[in-house]
């Protein structure tokens, strides 16, 4: 349940998604007149259907909030459960705004409206399901879409040989430490600290990614995760994120403060 499932926070695209839904179920209901449409003449038509695609795009606009806390409580990733989670919520939400379409703008206080059971259960579930496949192939396409693009931003950092390389991108890479005929890559994953050793060294891969900073003959570091110097018995260092300690050796002690300036203007 807890798998990663692909989704794409961006609400210029969620808003995109709300417009589909909003046209096709008010293109679905004018055309194949499901459920109770056909007993409207074709001016109530025009007059009431555009309302019902309105509220869908409405009650999935209403759910995003509940995406975000989502979000927020898993730190960033996005799983198979929260996927379900926002869908009841979506279900649960479309269900009262329509509800409340019918009662107070189509009804309006006529005698005789279509009890609480028969809506639910021959009008709004049947509805439901031609409307959660849009959402969810709207919602799997744009989460596809942003995967590949954060895969095509991906660096490379080749094993030699035949050995087992990395690719991440470059803002989870946070320093590379030279270990004998390894390096020891530092970074990034579900915002927890991971470590990897690679049979490589480390000149040829700080010369191969120019947005690394060496400042060590053993260690070279990315300088976007600087946050603060530190001096030890007349030694300087660079403290990264979960307190990583990188030493800045006197060959390259200018090199390394003026880009770290640079960089943090």
């Amino acid at each position: 349940m807890n798998k990663s499932y692909p989704f794409d926070p961006s609400i210029k695209h969620h808003l995109a998604i709300a417009l589909g839904l909003a046209i096709w179920i008010f293109v679905f209901l004018y055309f194949t007149e499901p459920l109770d449409v056909h007993e409207f003449g074709a001016q109530e038509k025009l007059m009431y259907l555009p309302f019902y695609g309105l509220t869908g795009a409405i009650a999935y606009v209403l759910t995003l909030p509940v995406q975000k806390i989502l979000l927020r409580r898993n730190k960033g990733e996005w799983s198979f459960q929260s996927e379900l989670l926002f869908f009841l919520v979506f279900i649960g939400i479309a269900f009262i705004v329509t509800r409340s379409l019918y009662l107070y703008v189509i009804v309006r206080g006529e005698p005789n409206p279509h009890t609480l059971d028969y809506f639910l259960l021959d009008i709004y579930f049947p509805a439901i399901l031609t409307i959660l496949p849009i959402v969810l192939a709207g919602r799997w396409a744009f989460g596809k879409y942003k995967q590949k693009k954060a895969e095509d931003k991906k660096i490379e950092i080749p094993g030699d040989g035949t050995y087992e390389g990395l690719r991440l991108l470059m803002l989870d890479l946070i320093a590379i430490k030279a270990d004998d005929n390894y390096i020891e890559v530092s970074y990034l994953e579900n915002n927890a600290l991971k470590k990897q050793l690679i049979r490589n060294r480390l000149s040829i891969v700080t010369k191969a990614l120019p947005e690394l900073l060496q400042t060590h003959r053993s260690h070279s570091i990315n300088p976007f995760h600087f946050q603060q110097w530190k001096t030890e018995n007349g030694k300087l260092f660079i403290i990264l994120p979960f307190e990583i300690k990188v030493p800045v050796s006197k060959t390259f002690t200018s090199e390394v403060k003026a880009r770290i300036n640079s960089t943090t203007k």
